[in-house]
This record gives structure tokens, C-alpha cells and sequence, in this order.
């Protein structure tokens, strides 16, 4: 397999906040996500992230996991390395970010694992097959990926003040 393209230059302040999850590649915590975010805020060479869903529908109990990330890749800022339990470490690649930096897609090198995400509770079904597209060119199994319904408000705060 070639390497996984990566987004030219990712601004690491403006990625900062929360980002509404609408595709991803379900593992055995969060199969069934609803209202899926992935907030990151940095910390000194830390990214704290939190992960949040409703488990098994819009009612269903929160889950909220918080692994902690660190940029590997500091020419471009699109490689991170994420750990969820120590002293696992996962890769993360920002392998698209949008010029407006309100869409992006995070994937692992393996292929297996993708996150389609945007600034907006809403993505257009057209949007989001674009995004599927992308992820389908690289060799990703479109099986895996599923759609993430959300049920929330736009948040109240600025984006990126997370």
C-alpha cells in the first residue's frame, strides 16, 4: 500500500474545538454512536481530546473517553499519534482538511479506521459521499463506515474556543 495522502498544512489552533463526527469506522466501544464529537484542545505539546457519543441512540447513555494526543509531523501538522490506555499508541493522519478548515477526514495508515468530521452538526448526503469517495480512492472498505446521526443544536460557543 502507498502512504495515506496528508493534508499540506493543518494550523494547529484553528483545528483545535469541536468537530461533529458524521462517518467513522465503528470499534467495539462506540459501535451504535449517536451525537458523535471529538473536541481537541491544546495543551502545551499535548492534545487533550474528548470523545463523546450517545451509545445505542439519541437517548442512549453518554460515553465520553479522553486520550491524549501529540503532533509527530511538525512540518505539516498532520501526523499525531493518539493513546487511549498507555502505553497504546494509535496513528492518526489528517489525510483532507478542507481550505475553509471546517471538513476533514482523520484515518489510520492501516486503512481500517477513518473519521469524517466537520465544524456543523449537518453534512449533506452529496458532501458526505464526497468524503466517502476520498476515503473508497485511498482503499478504504466502505462496509466498515457508518453514518453518524446527530440531534444537537450548533454549539453556543465560537468553534475553536474548546
Amino acid at each position: 500500500h502507498r502512504s495515506l495522502p496528508q493534508a499540506a498544512s493543518v494550523n494547529l489552533k484553528h483545528f483545535m474545538g469541536t468537530w461533529f463526527i458524521h462517518g467513522y469506522t465503528p470499534i467495539v466501544i462506540d459501535k451504535r454512536a449517536h451525537n458523535a464529537t471529538e473536541s481537541y484542545k491544546l495543551v502545551g505539546e499535548r492534545i487533550e481530546t474528548t470523545y463523546r457519543f450517545n451509545q445505542g441512540g439519541f437517548d442512549g447513555p453518554e460515553k465520553v473517553f479522553s486520550p491524549v494526543g501529540w503532533v509527530v509531523d511538525h512540518k505539516s501538522n498532520a501526523e499525531w499519534r493518539m493513546q487511549f490506555i498507555w502505553p497504546f499508541r494509535a496513528k492518526y493522519i489528517i489525510m483532507y482538511l478542507n481550505e475553509a478548515g471546517s471538513e476533514t477526514i482523520i484515518a489510520h495508515p492501516n486503512r481500517k479506521y477513518a473519521w469524517i468530521m466537520s465544524r456543523s452538526p449537518k453534512m449533506g448526503q452529496t458532501i458526505y459521499e464526497q468524503h466517502v469517495d476520498r476515503l473508497k480512492d485511498e482503499g478504504f472498505d466502505l462496509q466498515r463506515i457508518q453514518r453518524v446521526p446527530h440531534k444537537i443544536s450548533e454549539p453556543s460557543k465560537p468553534l475553536g474556543q474548546g
